[in-house]
């Protein structure tokens, strides 16, 4: 990851490379912190991506020692008036609800601590991995302030008890506990990092990309419905993607015993 930047580098970054956007959180002084200035960005990159048929899959990681601490707390006491306040979750919510409508999968390539926003981040991208030295904690409650909109995420990944114990107490879990819980995908050494996900993002870019994104959306949607709307939903999903030319070369390769041709 890059060092401090200079004053006229942005605060996210933009890497493309064999279907992959990589996307770095770049304020590594203030420990990747979510000004609004780096949600912006965010949300302008996303919007762009989510039109960028050449992207196959989006990886979203940090520079400096940390993935990212959070909101920015000094810019959050800058201005006490509730609507700022609500502002600035506004527009935080905005960039997650972003990473589940992109129809490109996204990975956390976690190297450093994850806390508040941060674990939120992690939690809400569609995949994560992390290096085993790396930890994680939703502590705003060590503040006085306990972390409602990181609760969103964080309770759709992990059991309700270990998702209200990390935001009753704020306590940090280890990177080995986070994939027990289900926070994350993978844990690596350090040095590993890069390969793994480099290695899981090209078995996403070897799929077939409107698979994916029919069965993205499908997913996020059919999760908050109960049991049988869901089915119903999903039944309907699958029939549109039987239509697709993905799906029939893909079972004519499996009937045939060839690889498929993807399109």
């Amino acid at each position: 990851m890059s060092a401090v930047p200079q004053a006229d580098e942005p605060t996210l970054l933009r890497a493309d490379a064999a279907g992959v956007a990589t996307l770095t959180l770049n304020r590594p002084a203030q420990f990747n912190s979510l000004s609004r200035a780096l949600l912006a960005e965010l949300t302008t990159e996303l919007q762009a991506i989510r039109e960028d048929a050449s992207v196959r899959v989006v990886v979203i990681a940090g520079a400096g020692k940390a993935y990212c601490t959070g909101h920015d707390l000094k810019e959050m006491r800058s201005d006490a008036s509730p609507e700022f306040q609500r502002k600035l979750f506004s527009e935080c919510a905005r960039v997650m609800t972003l990473l589940t409508q992109l129809p490109q999968p996204v990975i956390a390539r976690v190297h450093g601590v994850a806390t508040a926003a941060g674990c939120q981040l992690v939690a809400q991208c569609d995949l994560a991995v992390a290096a085993e030295h790396v930890k994680f904690a939703v502590s705003g409650i060590n503040l006085g302030l306990f972390c409602s909109t990181p609760a969103v995420a964080l309770a759709r990944n992990v059991g309700r008890k270990a998702a209200f114990e990390m935001l009753a107490t704020g306590d940090f879990i280890s990177a080995a506990r986070a994939r027990e819980l289900g926070l994350i995908n993978r844990v690596v050494a350090a040095e590993e990092l890069d390969a793994a996900v480099a290695e899981l993002a090209a078995k996403l870019v070897a799929k077939p990309a409107i698979s994916l994104a029919r069965g993205k959306e499908a997913f996020y949607r059919q999760i908050e419905m109960g049991l049988e709307g869901a089915y119903q939903f999903a039944a309907e999903a699958m029939a549109c993607n039987m239509g697709d030319h993905a799906a029939q070369e893909g079972i004519d390769a499996f009937i045939e015993k060839r690889p498929p041709r993807w399109n």
